[in-house]
């Protein structure tokens, strides 16, 4: 394990339409160094969703935060997106990874065992997210990961608190979402906390 510390990944809320949620959005990219923002969506409408990453992606990609969408991938492709972000290891990883890779990035998550996991390193994934919810068994998977596996892996912090462990456990991102959109200091401050966190000046 290195000493380079993760860098942090936003995931926003399952989204309805852009404009309600693009202020703290920018806020949020306005306060430090954020790596990579995933968009989620609460509908399963194309164009809706569409439209929702061509009015949220540019701010971040001006910032070069890789944009990725929790969708299909003709929807990344179409809307300008840098890639996908796909649930589980099977028929829907193998299709992002057939039509965007390497041009464009396919991350894999909601892996359920170790073994969904290595098939989505061996498919090709360009990382795997671990978002387990009992805390030390997202401990642990993640720093089995990181000691065996090349492919970068994403953790899960639910808490602010939950950073630094998981972050001393080798994971080569940290994703946070309710726990920046729902602090009440809000999202620039959550944002700040994080990325002190990371490099282990917070507590």
């Amino acid at each position: 394990m290195d000493d380079i510390a993760p860098r942090l990944y936003l995931a926003t809320p399952p989204l309805t339409e852009a404009a309600g949620f693009a202020p703290a959005l920018n806020e949020a990219l306005a306060a430090g160094d954020v790596a990579s923002l995933l968009i989620r969506f609460a509908g399963a409408d194309e164009r809706t969703n569409e439209a929702i990453i061509r009015a949220l992606a540019p701010a971040a990609q001006e910032k070069d935060v890789a944009v990725l969408v929790a969708a299909a991938p003709n929807v990344a492709l179409r809307a300008g997106a840098d890639g996908a972000h796909v649930s589980g290891c099977g028929d829907a990883l193998a299709e992002a990874i057939k039509k965007l890779s390497p041009r464009y990035i396919v991350g894999a998550g909601e892996l359920e065992t170790r073994d969904d996991a290595m098939r989505a390193g061996e498919a090709g994934a360009d990382y795997v997210m671990f978002s387990d919810v009992d805390r030390n068994a997202l401990i642990d998977r993640v720093g089995w990961w990181a000691e065996l596996f090349n492919t970068p892996c994403v953790a899960r912090a639910a808490t602010l608190a939950d950073i630094a462990p998981l972050a001393e456990t080798g994971a080569d991102f940290i994703l946070l979402d309710d726990a920046v959109w729902r602090d009440a200091r809000g999202p620039a401050a959550a944002v700040a906390e994080a990325l002190a966190r990371l490099k282990g000046e917070g507590k």
